[in-house]
This record gives structure tokens, C-alpha cells and sequence, in this order.
């Protein structure tokens, strides 16, 4: 069971989409590196034999083990494990319902900024479920020490309070939706606070990111925040420049988390959409070639 199992991810890993590719993705490799994923045997399986092994697995307790393994490969950056929350429809899986509309699983993940592993995830109705589900999701999880970056979806008083009673640090964006705290935010003397710049270039375009940090005022009441960032991010390409300005919120302080640090936690929270909501082919084969490797 458990060779099936490794030769099947190891495959999907590769590209394959159906159980028809996976079949023919082992017929394709030598009996030393079935062997390695533990597929121990003279004949590779057919399309069948992975079908069924599959269909008659239970995906939460798949889902759980597959997480518990991924969290041992996760790596940590000054001593911080760093992980974003964040929500994802599943392409490719949609299915009809009785009433005859068309539904893809909907899905909140805890994402490894450093690994690029999924920890956890759990499934939602609809996005209006996503806020109480990121908790759900938390009591799950082990998050003593760690960082979580979220969006601003989920800048809430009750998902921080869950946060730093579970023994972890948070960073969350501020946008419109919180009307208050987003106004408080802009009225800080921002123009007297100095900025740590960053700038990339790559792809046709020049980014240049100044995030300004400065340590929660008495009047601006959110649990456990102890330091606000703006981050002005300029972006030009083909002589055209746009600016966009985001501010965010987090438990973590002024030693834990100084400008440079701050920025790229904030950073690597953006990149998720590319490491695990669009995902580059080229990628994707060359995990499916170091899992091989590995095992």
C-alpha cells in the first residue's frame, strides 16, 4: 500500500492527471527507483490497481498524514517557522451537485514560506465560511514560535486573540473592510518614520519596496499588536509606474521583527499565490524528481 501511495504522488508530482498517467508514469521508471518509493515488485501497477487504492483511501486521515510528514521538512528562519494562511479553490475538481450547479472544493491552507509544503488545510462551504474556518484550521496545528502572515480577510480580533494564545506571532494586512483600524493606520506620521528599501528587477520590470515600521500607538486597540508597516510598493515597467500602499499589523516586536525582517515575512506571504495557487509545470516536474531522489 504504502509503494502504491509513494509512486502514485510521486507521479502526480511529475504531471500526471489521471490514474491512466500514473500507471504509465511507473511503467516508464526502472524496478531501483519503484524500489525507492517502495514499490517493490517485478510488474508495475496497472491503472486499475491505482484506482482502486485511491478511491478507497480516506482523504482526511491522507490529508492529516501527508501534513505531519510536510511539517518535518519545514525549515525555520532565525529559529521561526513562517507560515501563510490562506484560501484556494481547487482547479480541475469540479463537481455537480442534486440541484445541478457546478462546485469546486474551496479550500483555507497553512503554506511553509520556507519548505513550500502544505501543513494543514480544511475544506469550506463558501468563502463566507473562510474567517471562522482559519481557526478551525489553527487548533490543528502547532504554532508555538512560529509567524502566520495572513490576508485581510482575516485581520480579526478573535483570529489574533487564537494566535497568540496558541503561543505564535501574526501579521496581517489592514485594508478597507476594517474602515477604523485602516484610518488609524493612515494617520500615522509616516513621513517622519525612515524606511528600509528593497528594490528587484527581473521579468521586464523594476520593483522598488520601502516599508516603514513604527510601534502601536495607545489609541489604536487590536489584540496583541505591538508594531505597524507600511510598505509602498512602486512597480515600473515599459515606462509606466504604479504604486500601491498596504499597511500591516502584527504581535511580533520591535526585536523579533525589525523593517528588513518584517518585509520579508510580508514578502513571502505575497509569493504564495505563485508557489501554490498557480504553479509553474517546470516546478512541479522538478519536485516530483527530487521526491524520487529522496526516497
Amino acid at each position: 500500500m504504502s509503494g502504491l501511495l509513494g509512486a502514485g504522488i510521486a507521479a502526480a508530482l511529475a504531471g500526471a492527471r489521471s490514474f491512466a498517467a500514473v500507471a504509465q508514469w511507473a511503467g516508464d521508471q526502472d524496478t531501483s527507483r519503484l524500489a525507492r518509493l517502495g514499490l517493490d515488485r517485478a510488474t508495475p501497477p496497472s491503472e486499475a490497481t491505482f484506482r482502486r487504492v485511491f478511491t478507497g483511501l480516506d482523504p482526511d486521515v491522507l490529508d492529516g498524514v501527508l501534513g505531519a510528514w510536510f511539517w518535518t521538512r519545514t525549515a525555520t528562519v532565525g529559529g521561526r517557522r513562517v507560515i501563510a494562511i490562506d484560501e484556494k479553490t481547487v482547479r480541475g475538481a469540479r463537481t455537480t451537485s442534486p440541484s445541478g450547479t457546478t462546485e469546486a472544493p474551496h479550500l483555507v491552507a497553512a503554506f511553509d514560506h520556507t519548505a513550500g509544503t502544505v501543513l494543514g488545510q480544511v475544506a469550506v462551504a463558501a468563502k463566507s465560511n473562510e474567517i471562522p474556518s482559519v481557526r478551525t484550521l489553527l487548533k490543528v496545528l502547532d504554532i508555538t514560535g512560529a509567524v502566520l502572515t495572513l490576508d485581510a480577510m482575516h485581520t480579526q480580533t478573535d483570529t489574533a486573540k487564537a494566535i497568540v494564545d496558541a503561543g505564535g506571532d501574526y501579521v496581517l494586512t489592514v485594508k478597507a473592510n476594517q474602515k477604523s483600524l485602516y484610518a488609524a493606520c493612515k494617520r500615522l506620521p509616516w513621513c517622519e518614520v525612515p524606511a528600509h528599501v528593497e528594490v528587484q528587477t527581473g521579468r521586464g520590470r523594476r520593483t522598488l519596496r520601502a516599508v516603514k515600521v513604527t510601534a502601536v500607538p495607545a489609541w489604536i486597540a487590536f489584540h496583541g499588536a505591538t508594531q505597524i508597516a507600511q510598505v509602498r510598493r512602486t512597480v515600473s515597467r515599459a515606462g509606466k509606474k504604479t504604486v500601491e500602499i498596504v499597511y500591516v499589523i502584527t504581535s511580533a516586536d520591535h526585536r523579533a521583527a525589525p523593517p528588513a525582517v518584517l518585509a520579508a515575512w510580508i514578502q513571502g506571504h505575497w509569493s504564495i499565490e505563485n508557489r501554490l495557487h498557480w504553479v509553474n509545470p517546470r516546478e512541479l516536474h522538478q519536485a516530483g524528481e527530487n521526491l524520487q531522489v529522496a526516497c
